[in-house]
């Protein structure tokens, strides 16, 4: 029996042109898909975060805003009856708009980015008068009949939200003190003379309760965990990147690489080269053993070729 023939080696039988890879394929559908997910996560993340951070401040505004109802409240219900008040005098103190506005006053001193104001478009105290903004948001109330409104203005502090309530004359009981100026308190008209929070109808809107809350805070908050999320995202991507890469290098190029050499060695003649391990039941082991197969079955058709 003599030795295993040698193929002569075909000029066609190497393919090495200049085509894309696998790894190359495997990469870019990697990198496309992160991509996408990249962008698709980083815009939902950012609208959501920011998004939390109005709810956030607007709940801040809403407590703010019961606070000063409930100080209101209580100077109705327990302080206004209580203050004594000369014929000549006229006590601020029992206003419930007063009252309240001096308790967020109280505020504003440790928190200066923060206000409170009882804004009409004609106030009895001139510091309530609406102003800019304020009378717009008055108008609109006065337009629509609406339980509150918010938005965003641009202040030297930086972005505020802004809440606001209707305030409308729901008690016949203040008509007395604000249909004319000859029928009110005499103390009263003294105190903030004759054109001053007159001319009061029922069941109109005179003003609104503002409250005043800045985002400045809430924003960073929210970018600051925006960056942080996409830097985790973008940090899991490469780890992933990587360790696909590798089992994918280890799992299946490299196999694939080496069965084509040793074709490419095979049809050449070349059968020294040893059979590959059969281990496993992934597709690369049935691979290699139909390789192994397929190698047995044309060292014996060589060397029945050979035998006649």
């Amino acid at each position: 029996m003599g030795q295993p023939r040698k193929i002569a080696a075909s000029p066609d039988v190497n393919h090495k042109g200049k085509t894309m890879g696998l790894r190359l394929k495997f990469n870019l559908a990697l990198l496309f898909v992160f991509t996408l997910g990249f962008a698709v996560s980083g815009y939902l993340s950012y609208n959501l975060l920011h998004k939390n951070a109005r709810d956030e401040v607007l709940r801040n505004a809403g407590v703010m805003m019961e606070a000063a109802l409930s100080m209101r409240q209580y100077t109705v219900s327990q302080v206004r009856d209580k203050l004594v008040q000369k014929e000549d005098e006229f006590l601020p103190q029992t206003v419930p708009a007063f009252a309240a506005t001096e308790m967020m006053n109280q505020l504003r001193k440790k928190y200066p980015d923060y206000a409170y104001k009882e804004a009409a478009l004609n106030p009895t105290n001139p510091r309530d008068r609406a102003l800019g903004w304020e009378a717009d948001v008055v108008n609109q109330f006065r337009k629509e009949t609406r339980a509150e409104i918010s938005g965003t203005r641009v202040t030297p502090e930086g972005v505020s939200l802004y809440l606001a309530r209707p305030f409308q004359i729901k008690d016949p009981a203040c008509l007395s003190c604000h249909t004319t100026a000859e029928i009110a308190p005499a103390s009263m008209v003294k105190l903030y003379g004759t054109n001053n929070g007159f001319g009061w109808k029922l069941n109109e809107v005179i003003g609104a309760q503002v409250v005043s809350v800045p985002m400045s805070l809430p924003i960073q908050n929210a970018n600051r965990a925006f960056y942080t999320f996409m830097a985790s995202l973008s940090g899991v991507f490469v780890v992933l990147f990587v360790i696909l890469n590798l089992m994918l290098s280890v799992l299946i190029v490299r196999p694939i690489t080496q069965m084509s050499d040793a074709a490419d060695r095979i049809s050449t003649g070349d059968m020294e080269i040893p059979e590959f391990a059969e281990s496993g039941r992934d597709e690369v082991a049935l691979l290699a053993r139909s390789f192994n197969r397929m190698r047995r079955s044309l060292e014996k058709a060589i060397s029945l070729i050979d035998q006649k």
